[in-house]
């Protein structure tokens, strides 16, 4: 399971910083990703962190503006968001998968990710 913390309201250029803890998994080599999803788009915008090595890869087009790390003994991974804006308003999720690298590879695609957790709305008010 994954329990996703930390969405709310934040003014511009506020930051924020979102938590996805992991239980009862026993991967080996794992990775975690954080997307988003605005109303009436795909969900995009990956940050993937692979836990062995603690890699990261960003697919986002403000990736400047967001960094992914693990903490708690890398069963807990945060995405630190700051100089948010108004289009950064979206349901933010984190998701596992067991296949770090390969995911990582292709780009973070959602598709390889097994383990979901439920959305956190964050809102960019101008």
């Amino acid at each position: 399971q994954l329990a996703v913390s930390g969405g709310g309201l934040v003014q511009t250029v506020g930051s924020l910083r979102l938590a996805c803890a992991a239980s009862g998994f026993t991967f080996d080599d794992y990775a975690f990703g954080w997307f988003r999803q605005a109303p009436g788009q795909d969900r995009k915008g990956p940050s993937c962190l692979i836990i062995k090595d603690e890699s990261t890869f960003y697919q986002y087009a403000h990736a400047d503006r967001v960094t992914i790390s693990s903490y708690n003994a890398k069963v807990t991974v945060a995405l630190q968001m700051r100089s948010l804006k108004p289009e950064d308003t979206a349901v933010y999720t984190c998701a596992l998968t067991p296949y770090a690298k390969h995911t990582v590879i292709a780009g973070c695609p959602s598709r390889l990710f097994t383990t979901w957790g439920q959305g956190t709305q964050v809102t960019v008010s101008s």
